[in-house]
């Protein structure tokens, strides 16, 4: 793709929905074990160690493979307090970019702020850094896919090997990260090589260029370290003529599919992006944005709706400021299919990105590395999807009904006033024994606000009392977890209210 700044700068209780039409009162009795274990595909789903149906919606948190070395923003904040807000979200899961440079030994991180805050990263490598991450990821139940982002941390590279990394060290370092989290469910799959683009082919036979046959070998042997990963293999820019975004173009399967030696494994990913990025024939078409679908059909959805293989869109962004973007993302979400409506029998996503840092879409975060972007984030609210649950069935847990007590609390907190209106934040917080399903908040101003708006949460007003309830994504809460929504109102200039809060 055409990215330089981005570049240069720089997964969910899983749906336990069932297909569109048959859900039922069991689903939610089920859900909080969704997306445990290891998880394997059949036809266009993943599923997870029971057999599940799960679906990836997450984000990407860029910097593993800068020469940082590690995840941008600790800076500004603490990685657990990135992770917690990533879940809050309502994401699932994280697509961790890195580069070959990380697995070097002694490789150290730069630009991690230890006073203070991340003081448990104090001193450690690049890959002691990733361990902690994933570590925290996990224990908050959310999943990690790592990307081989770049050879190095110079640039990204058109082929998967270079002449400083020949293809024998890019295979070497993919199973070194497969043995490393071997055991570990957290890390479920690995994205080999980051956006292949000319030369790069999809089944032309010449082993140097032949994208399609080079992810087989590096499959093979992630494969071969630990089976039970999945396998996410790119597309490529041109097939058969036909150019497309970096990575995107996914044409070739139809002749020449990916065969791995572990059955149910493989999941094809592409990526997709807007005029921020780079202007394509397609934008300036008659007929845009209702030619989008058949171009993402001729691409790499038919992959989906043949029922060949999952996709997950595992890059799309734009900084949304020309109305085209905001067609395009608005399009392209109704396209990925809704979570209400279609359950996991979905595409899967991660959105580029979190970091507010890339230079061409800008991220969810805004450049304070702490304020929400609310209007990109809403564009993706119809296709998250709840959190995995990080824990198992234990003494007062799901599967024992006898036990434990829902109990949640809340904290509201004002974070801008101007006078004329505010912005506030509500986290909440569970602190009984058991995970919550789902939660409301109530509270009641002194003066004459009004909610105009609310992110992450549903509400009712009647007079000054509010009554928000939370979103389908972010009902879920394991015991000590939190989430959080946000809301605008107006006018400012009133009191903090009391708020009280109620788990089932």
């Amino acid at each position: 793709m055409f990215r330089t700044l981005r570049r240069a700068l720089c997964v969910a209780a899983a749906l336990v929905l069932p297909l569109a039409g048959t859900q039922s009162s069991a689903v939610a009795d089920a859900d909080a074990q969704a997306g445990a274990g290891y998880w394997h595909t059949s036809g266009r789903q993943i599923l997870d160690a029971a057999g599940q149906p799960v679906r990836i919606a997450g984000i990407n948190w860029f910097g593993f493979e800068t020469a940082n070395h590690v995840v941008h923003g600790l800076w500004a904040r603490d990685y657990k307090s990135m992770i917690d807000q990533m879940k809050s979200l309502g994401h699932n899961t994280i697509r961790m970019p890195y580069s070959d440079d990380i697995l070097k030994p002694g490789t150290m991180p730069d630009s991690i702020d230890t006073d203070g805050k991340n003081t448990d990263l104090r001193g450690l490598t690049s890959l002691q850094v990733l361990d902690r991450i994933v570590a925290y990821a996990g224990q908050s139940g959310l999943k990690i896919v790592l990307d081989r982002h770049r050879p190095d941390a110079a640039g990204q590279s058109a082929l998967w090997y270079t002449a400083s990394v020949p293809e024998s060290t890019w295979i070497t370092n993919l199973k070194a990260l497969a043995t490393r989290y071997k055991g570990n469910s957290t890390v479920i799959g690995i994205d080999l090589h980051n956006e292949p683009h000319d030369p790069a082919c999809w089944g032309c036979g010449d082993t140097s260029r032949d994208w399609r046959l080079a992810a087989q070998r590096a499959g093979n042997a992630v494969l071969s370290a630990n089976p039970e990963l999945l396998i996410m293999v790119e597309g490529v820019q041109s097939h058969n003529g036909v150019n497309g975004w970096w990575g995107g173009n996914l044409m070739g399967v139809a002749q020449y599919p990916v065969q791995l030696d572990v059955p149910d494994r493989l999941v094809y990913s592409a990526h997709d992006y807007a005029t921020s990025v780079a202007r394509q024939s397609w934008f300036s078409d008659p007929s845009f944005p209702a030619n989008m679908p058949g171009i993402w059909d001729k691409y790499w959805g038919y992959i989906f709706k043949q029922n060949i293989a999952p996709v997950w869109l595992g890059e799309f962004g734009t900084t949304l400021q020309p109305s085209v973007d905001q067609k395009w993302l608005a399009e392209l979400v109704k396209y990925l299919r809704s979570t209400s409506a279609y359950g996991a029998d979905s595409f899967h996503w991660t959105f580029w990105s979190w970091n507010p840092n890339s230079g061409d879409t800008g991220g969810i975060l805004k450049d304070d590395w702490q304020t929400v972007d609310t209007v990109k984030d809403g564009y993706l609210a119809s296709i998250k999807a709840p959190g995995f649950d990080a824990g198992g069935p234990g003494p007062g847990g799901p599967g024992d009904p006898g036990g434990g007590n829902a109990t949640c609390t809340a904290a509201y907190t004002v974070s801008s006033d101007w006078g004329g209106g505010f912005n506030a934040e509500v986290k909440v917080t569970n602190t009984g024994s058991v995970p919550l399903k789902s939660w409301k908040v109530t509270w009641t101003w002194s003066g004459s606000q009004k909610v105009t708006s609310m992110w992450n949460a549903s509400h009712t007003q009647s007079g000054a009392t509010v009554t928000a309830v939370n979103a389908a994504h972010n009902g879920g809460v394991p015991t000590g977890g939190s989430a959080s929504f946000g809301l605008g109102g107006a006018p400012g200039g009133g009191a903090v209210p009391s708020v009280s809060c109620a788990a089932a």
